[in-house]
């Protein structure tokens, strides 16, 4: 690296050289000037210079280093504190340092900090070091000189990562993802000295680390060989009984297939199959590795099958297909929102079906659940353990902190190009933690909620997805239906278009009972939806989890009491819009509580907002509406005189509604 450890300091008017500090950070957190070790503080002020330290030589944001030290509740005096605590160790690092000295060690760069620091300097970065000159040794096939290597990494570790500065350490992100950088290296030490017939020389330190990692199943393995290799083949076997026993108590599962294999390998008397570690290439080993027992790379395929059916939509794959081919401008984001049954999943996979090549490192698909029939929506760390599972981490190296997991699924994906979709999300908190940290990576978001947060905070490109227009419609039910109907009369298909209210969900289902009823001329089916009378009985089907009425249902349960009040009232209504204070007027409630309620509305997508203050809904979820009965109901009858009222009152002398047939239904009840 650049940048020295010694800066230089005045004395006497003269420039000397300040001697250089040692760092430690893998065991307890320590500081060394030549001989002399350095009294770095309390706690808080250590925790903060452990933190600068696992950074490694990167700009720790001030933001972090907070929550790091009152652990999410800082008082109102943290940046001051940070800004001591700085103080105080730059005067202990840099004694007579000037103030502004470019030779400073502790700097800082717009809103964050960073140590300089190099490989002489922290014992981290020498690990890695070392580490990457065993992985490239290995290449050559000098196993002897690779077995070294690792072996002087590994005895820079004298404990947990800053183990001293208690259990924050032990699931903070920044020293989680330090921590996952031990047992890789201790497995392929192991993998090294069995491959060169020198298992003795690893023994200690790979015991050392199974009884640190007790449910670390490769490190299980790799001890169990170590142990047979040299000689110790019953302690192996029993050693092999003490961790099923432990695995079945503690996590009841049994022995994955590298740790039985090993336990094979032990009682058959047959050595390991040499191998060599690979290379990297990389200047530090991932923070993640993935499982040893599997290849090197697990490529998820996790997208649902592509709709053979998809037609049209071509305006916002265009949009979505813009973002994918922007590169080195920070994660791509694509967020697709819309009322219910719009078609926003069929075209976010049908999208990432058609970039998938893109993306040869692997593509992530989960629903999150955010509006769904039953249950709460998905927790984003429970979702983290699956996608690292699914890219090949092993699940007893996954952290239990939902932060931890998202920090190391950053780091997994660093590097790859992976495409991420995150179907049905509530809303833009429940995204964040699993977004990747690179623009190599894309993710797809659809949700019903239009998620400006990921726009404000990660640059998110928001695609409202319309109904599809009479001509795209028409040809969607076309293609459902197939070629073997020789009926098509297109008046006769445009009506069952306009009978669907052009819903895509809608237009699905009855094109399925179409195709399933090829004996029944779509005149018949014409007759069935107009029979309905705009109601959804036209949409009622087995698969209840796909019917119309289900999904509208699933957004109105995420309601509050008064929304769904409002929304039972909506069909009252025979304006095609409606403003706030005519909700107001026809609930019998205020301005501003209709307001917040109309707000909830929009947000679940039951209703849409058609101008400066004037909101309507479709035709089917008004229809939903009309079905719902609950408490408060009594209202229901009071609604349309109050919106009359409001009507004569609110409109210009010369558009008063006049009585008459027009308002008979409104007379009848004032």
């Amino acid at each position: 690296m650049p940048v020295t450890m010694t800066p230089r300091r005045r004395i006497g008017g003269e420039q000397g050289p300040v001697p250089a500090v040692r760092f430690t950070l893998l065991g307890p957190v320590r500081a060394w000037r030549a001989e002399e070790e350095l009294p770095l503080g309390p706690r808080q002020q250590r925790l903060l210079l452990a933190a600068l330290l696992a950074g490694a030589g990167r700009p720790v944001p001030l933001t972090e280093l907070i929550g790091l030290l009152w652990d999410g509740d800082p008082p109102v005096s943290a940046v001051n504190a940070v800004h001591r605590y700085v103080g105080s160790l730059r005067r202990l690092l840099e004694p007579g340092l000037p103030v502004r000295s470019s030779g400073r060690w502790l700097v800082r760069q717009a809103g964050s900090y960073l140590l300089r620091v190099d490989a002489d300097g922290l014992d981290l970065l020498r690990f890695r070091d070392l580490v990457r000159q065993a992985r490239a040794t290995a290449a050559t096939g000098d196993l002897p000189a690779v077995v070294d290597m690792y072996l002087e990494a590994l005895d820079l570790w004298q404990g947990h990562c800053a183990e001293d500065l208690g259990a924050v350490t032990a699931v903070h992100p920044a020293f989680a993802m330090v921590e996952h950088e031990y047992a890789p290296v201790v497995c392929e030490a192991a993998t090294a000295a069995l491959g060169c017939g020198r298992a003795g020389s690893v023994l200690l330190s790979v015991r050392q680390a199974a009884d640190r990692c007790p449910l670390d199943e490769a490190l299980q393995a790799s001890l169990l060989l170590v142990l047979a290799a040299d000689g110790k083949q019953a302690e192996a076997i029993m050693l092999y009984q003490t961790v099923r026993a432990r695995l079945s108590d503690e996590l009841g599962v049994d022995p994955g297939a590298e740790l039985r294999a090993a336990h094979q390998s032990v009682l058959r008397g047959s050595p390991p199959e040499a191998r060599v570690p690979a290379s990297t290439g990389s200047a530090a080993p991932p923070a993640a590795p993935p499982p040893r027992s599997g290849p090197p790379w697990i490529e998820p395929a996790q997208l649902p099958p592509d709709l053979p059916f998809f037609t049209g939509r071509e305006r916002a794959l265009d949009q979505a297909l813009d973002t994918a081919h922007r590169v080195g401008d920070g994660l791509r984001v694509v967020a697709v929102d819309g009322i219910p049954g719009v078609g926003k999943t069929a075209l976010t996979v049908h999208f990432a079906h058609r970039v998938a090549a893109d993306f040869p490192d692997g593509q992530l698909y989960t629903d999150l659940g955010g509006f769904a029939a039953h249950g709460d929506p998905a927790d984003p760390g429970e979702v983290l353990h699956g996608f690292l599972e699914a890219l090949g981490v092993d699940r007893h190296r996954i952290p239990a902190s939902p932060a931890a997991r998202s920090a190391l699924f950053r780091s997994v994906l660093s590097g790859r190009r992976v495409l991420v979709v995150l179907d049905n999300a509530f809303d833009a908190d429940q995204v964040r933690p699993l977004l990747p940290g690179t623009s190599e990576c894309m993710v797809v978001v659809t949700g019903r909620s239009r998620l400006i947060g990921l726009a404000a905070a990660h640059g998110a490109r928001l695609l409202s997805l319309d109904l599809p227009s009479v001509a795209e419609a028409t040809a969607c039910f076309l293609r459902r239906v197939g070629p073997a109907r020789t009926d098509v009369d297109v008046a006769v298909v445009e009506e069952i278009v306009a009978r669907c209210g052009r819903l895509p969900l809608a237009l699905a289902l009855v094109a399925a009972r179409a195709a399933s009823r090829p004996e029944q001329p779509l005149t018949r089916l014409a007759a069935e939806l107009a029979a309905a009378q705009g109601g959804l009985g036209g949409f009622d089907e087995e698969d209840s989890a796909n019917a119309v009425r289900g999904v509208f249902s699933w957004s109105y349960r995420t309601l509050g009491a008064e929304a769904k009040r409002l929304f039972r009232l909506l069909p009252l209504h025979r304006a095609s819009d409606v403003s706030t204070a005519g909700l107001a007027s026809a609930a019998g409630i205020s301005r501003d509580a209709a307001a917040t309620a109309a707000g909830e509305l929009v947000r679940a997508r039951l209703l849409e907002v058609r101008g400066r203050d004037r909101y309507g809904a479709h035709d089917l979820v008004l229809a939903y509406a009309a079905e719902l009965d609950g408490p408060g109901e009594a209202d229901r009858p009071a609604a349309p005189r109050r919106s009359y009222v409001h009507s004569r009152r609110s409109a210009p002398p010369v558009a008063r509604p006049l009585p008459g047939r027009a308002d008979a239904h409104l007379e009848g009840v004032l």
